[in-house]
């Protein structure tokens, strides 16, 4: 059964101007009916095939980005603990020349970053052209973490004022055109979110902290958040309907099934690369006659 992806990826987009309610993506999403007839060992089968394959076709797309020197692609992972993005930096991009990516992890702010808006310390991370950036966390946990703890926003060194609806509207809109701006200059944004149920997030916490190889990722902080969960949905919704926009969409990803989140994900990344419609640089007539030339010189000895 042939299926047509870009089709497929429509499933998991957020239209921009559109709400997004989370209860109607599936966390563990596994296919389509259509794709279910293959039964649940095969479809998996076919994906990890997929993913496989298509490391091949992210390495000749960041080669091709590389090379172009004109755009550079910013990939921004947001979702709840045990989510799976530190699994997707590690599989989905083994394929990659680690001298084409940079990978920047976002954690409590500095004091250093705090003296500056919240957009700065991601602003200093961006890739440069011809690189693949990717943000574990971002500016969007302003929006986020910091919306279902407030008390957090004493730390930032506000201007006096209210820290209502508009307050928060206020922050969506400065997203909005900063991402405007990078997509106006050359940077596109591929902005995934990792959907992982509830149910899942409390098994995958379990296996760590019952594997002595997984309990250093286990952090009890983590646990903690799980109070606030019906929150950061709420919070979630709201920045992915503010945000997601014609120049930096939002992409629900399944994260039940690390093999869905995984091949879905490589999919979007090499699309995403292959939509700029790159080439390699052509040399000019100088160079030409240099190449010709040392081509010459090389065969001479």
């Amino acid at each position: 059964m042939k299926v047509d992806p870009e089709k497929l990826i429509e499933l998991f987009r957020v239209e921009p101007g559109t709400k997004c309610k989370l209860k109607d993506h599936d966390p563990a999403w596994a296919g389509t009916d259509e794709m279910k007839e293959l039964g649940k060992d095969e479809l998996k089968e076919r994906a990890q095939n997929y993913l496989r394959s298509n490391l091949q076709e992210l390495t000749a797309a960041q080669e091709l980005l590389y090379a172009s020197d004109t755009y550079s692609l910013l990939i921004i992972l947001q979702a709840m603990d045990a989510a799976g993005k530190d699994g997707v930096i590690k599989h989905v991009m083994s394929g990659v020349n680690p001298q084409g990516c940079q990978v920047h992890s976002f954690k409590k702010p500095s004091d250093e970053e705090l003296d500056h808006n919240f957009l700065w310390r991601c602003m200093k991370s961006l890739p440069e052209r011809g690189r693949i950036g990717i943000f574990n966390r971002s500016y969007y946990e302003e929006v986020l973490v910091v919306k279902v703890h407030p008390e957090l926003l004493e730390r930032q060194r506000l201007p006096p004022g209210k820290r209502g609806d508009a307050f928060w509207e206020g922050r969506y809109d400065d997203i909005n055109r900063f991402e405007r701006h990078l997509n106006r200059n050359g940077t596109k944004l591929l902005k995934l979110f990792l959907h992982v149920s509830r149910k899942e997030q409390k098994r995958r916490f379990l296996e760590r902290l019952n594997q002595p190889d997984k309990a250093w990722k286990f952090s009890a902080a983590d646990s903690a958040e799980r109070r606030y969960w019906s929150d950061y949905m709420d919070a979630y919704e709201t920045a992915l309907s503010a945000t997601s926009t014609k120049w930096a969409p939002w992409y629900v990803v399944p994260a039940d099934h690390k093999w869905v989140t995984r091949t879905l994900i490589a999919y979007l990344i090499t699309s995403s690369i292959k939509s700029l419609g790159l080439e390699y640089p052509q040399p000019t007539a100088e160079q030409f006659q240099a190449m010709e030339q040392a081509k010459a010189a090389l065969l001479e000895e």
